[in-house]
């Protein structure tokens, strides 16, 4: 199959306006039908509901008291009060009930007093309908309940049932029928082989759908077989109003789905300026709009967000809502290519009185970035790039409420870090944590630069011995507190079996062993050139000491999948992932917090935790930590 190169991609706004203007040509549209009011919540009403009757449909008291003529209590003072008999002059009535004939007004029970004999006294005059709800207060009969163009809620339910509105006009669901394809993909559920990927986007793409309003409708897996793919398009845009066809969109020669559009329907647009998913097409298939998702989690995400969003509203006549947005500082340099939006997903926090924004680690298919992100900023296709401290412009994907209570933590990566996430959340009343995985010294630089609350480090003084101190003097340069997290046991994690029979750093000289590392500024890597420099080798000396990896997780899971024959990490990462493990280093892991955040009830919440018995119980389940001393307080000054 010849490979299809877009080399003119166009922008997103051009690419969308492009479509929608094929797609109005081609008379795709949606359709209004009727439902009962209770089945059509979260619908859209495609007519205005007109009031049956008034409501409320009769004159209503609206206190519980005496029903009376106003006329008749206009001279009642406190020293000349009115008397009115009941029955006659004065009716008892509660909230609710239909004001009896001839009377125009209700006095609270509050302010009557008997006067026995069947008669009671005011002190002050009434006016007329004072307490009173008269006819059509609510809604006149013939009055829009609910207008065209609003999503009905409860609250709309509720109105309608009262008004007498008992079926409504709604826009149809549009179906979005999701097409994965490759041969490569599985079905979740069992552990993949390598070249195995797990098929997870249509449940992402779909759950985005159904929260704009669609019917979702996933199509079986379609192996990167051209007459196959062009079956299941046929299908699905027989049986659906959207259909995306997830991967195969790029230019490889595996990538099918260019062509089958081309020869099934008429491609749009096949390339978009944008970063990730610049490879998202475009098409119309008898009449209906298909798009090429790329296959990475993240360009697929976005290139939903952008394109299939728009079309799953306009099929029900409405536009998407605006997404709530803040302006947040910064936090790190970002460099993006001149001539594509360049969409970043960010991390928010407030950092004293600043709202700071912490780019993620940059991956089209790194889809944990996604469950992390808080938010997403654009840097424009005029721009290479945006420089540290500037205001920038997020999109917000969670609450305000849910940042806000964010703890930022930056620097080392430990597995420590995500069960004190989880578990700050359970106890510490919503509290969260933030982890940015860059390393011992850039956490440090970023607490230098007022970007997190607190960073873990691991920092070895080759001259002292000692870990953290000498580092925070050097590069914080203000007053601030180490709090030990633990000890924890660094070595070598290799094979099951180490059938290489690495034993000792002077192994990692040795040819045909495969080292992965961790990036510059990590706490790991400093220990692992301290051993190097005192065994006498060479960086150069070790294959693989620029494989880089950002945690010890992603190291370890490097060697169970034979990319490498050792890493330098910590023993709970290679009994998580089955690995062997020779011991080479205890090593203190603290958390260093700037004095000027110490008193952050977040970071309160974190050392008391760190201190819990049960906590500390499951920490060492992990295997090769030391939590006897965990909360001990070191000040640097």
């Amino acid at each position: 199959m010849p490979r299809k190169i877009y080399l003119n991609p166009v922008t997103p706004d051009q690419a969308m306006t492009d479509l929608l203007a094929a797609l109005t040509v081609a008379g795709w549209k949606g359709e209004p039908e009727e439902l009962p009011v209770e089945q059509a919540r979260g619908r859209i009403m495609a007519a205005p509901a007109l009031a049956r009757f008034s409501a409320p449909h009769y004159h209503a008291a609206a206190m519980d008291g005496i029903a009376v003529r106003a006329a008749d209590t206009f001279h009642a003072t406190e020293t000349n009060p009115v008397r009115l008999r009941l029955g006659q002059d004065a009716v008892w009535v509660n909230t609710g009930d239909p004001l009896p004939p001839g009377r125009d007004a209700v006095i609270m029970v509050e302010m009557v007093n008997e006067a026995g004999d069947g008669e009671i006294e005011i002190y002050e005059p009434v006016a007329p309908w004072q307490h009173v709800r008269p006819i059509g207060e609510d809604v006149a009969a013939t009055e829009v309940v609910v207008p065209a163009g609003i999503r009905i809620g409860p609250a709309e339910i509720a109105a309608l049932l009262a008004c007498g509105v008992t079926r409504v006009r709604v826009w149809r669901q549009p179906v979005v029928a999701f097409i994965p394809t490759g041969s490569e993909l599985i079905p979740p559920g069992p552990e993949p082989s390598p070249g195995q990927i797990i098929e997870c986007n249509s449940r992402l793409v779909l759950a985005m759908a159904e929260s704009w309003g669609a019917i979702a409708r996933r199509w079986d897996i379609v192996p990167d077989d051209h007459e196959k793919l062009k079956e299941a398009v046929l299908e699905a845009v027989d049986q659906s109003d959207i259909v995306a066809v997830n991967a195969g969109s790029s230019a490889g020669s595996a990538d099918h789905t260019v062509h089958v559009l081309q020869e099934i329907g008429q491609v749009v647009a096949h390339g978009i300026a944008i970063r990730p998913a610049k490879p998202t097409l475009l098409a119309i298939v008898a009449g209906k709009p298909v798009l090429g998702l790329p296959g990475y989690p993240v360009s697929a995400r976005l290139a939903a967000d952008l394109f299939l969003k728009p079309l799953v509203y306009q099929f029900q006549s409405s536009r998407p809502p605006e997404a709530p947005k803040v302006t947040a500082t910064l936090g790190r340099r970002l460099s993006s290519p001149m001539g594509v939006d360049d969409y970043v997903l960010v991390q928010l926090g407030h950092v004293g009185s600043r709202l700071v924004a912490i780019p993620i680690s940059r991956g089209a298919g790194v889809i944990t970035s996604l469950s992390r992100a808080d938010g997403m900023l654009v840097v424009g296709a005029d721009r290479e790039g945006i420089e540290e401290g500037t205001e920038v412009t997020v999109e917000l994907w969670r609450s305000p409420e849910e940042i806000a209570r964010a703890v930022v933590a930056s620097g080392s990566h430990d597995i420590i870090l995500d069960l004190l996430s989880s578990w700050l959340h359970r106890r510490s009343a919503g509290f969260t944590l933030s982890s940015a995985h860059v390393g011992s010294l850039a956490g440090l630089a970023a607490l230098g630069r007022g970007e997190a609350h607190m960073a873990g480090i691991h920092l070895l003084d080759p001259a002292t011995g000692e870990y953290n101190v000498a580092y925070v003097r050097r590069y914080l340069r203000q007053p601030a507190r180490l709090v030990l997290l633990c000890r924890r046991q660094q070595g070598f994690m290799v094979a099951p079996g180490n059938p290489k029979g690495i034993r000792s750093v002077a192994d990692l000289a040795r040819p045909g062993i495969r080292f992965v590392n961790r990036q510059r500024g990590a706490g790991t890597r400093l220990l692992l050139d301290y051993e190097l420099a005192r065994n006498g080798i060479q960086p150069e000396q070790v294959e693989g000491y620029g494989h880089e990896q950002y945690t010890h997780l992603a190291c370890a899971a490097a060697v169970r999948a034979g990319g490498a024959d050792c890493a330098l990490g910590i023993l709970a990462a290679a009994q998580a992932l089955g690995l062997d493990f020779v011991p080479l280093a205890q090593e203190e892991y603290e958390l260093c917090i700037p004095a000027a955040h110490w008193d952050h009830p977040g970071v309160q919440a974190v050392l008391r935790l760190i201190q819990d018995p049960e906590f500390q119980q499951e920490v060492c389940a992990l295997g090769g930590y030391d939590m006897s001393e965990a909360g001990r307080v070191r000040a640097v000054e």
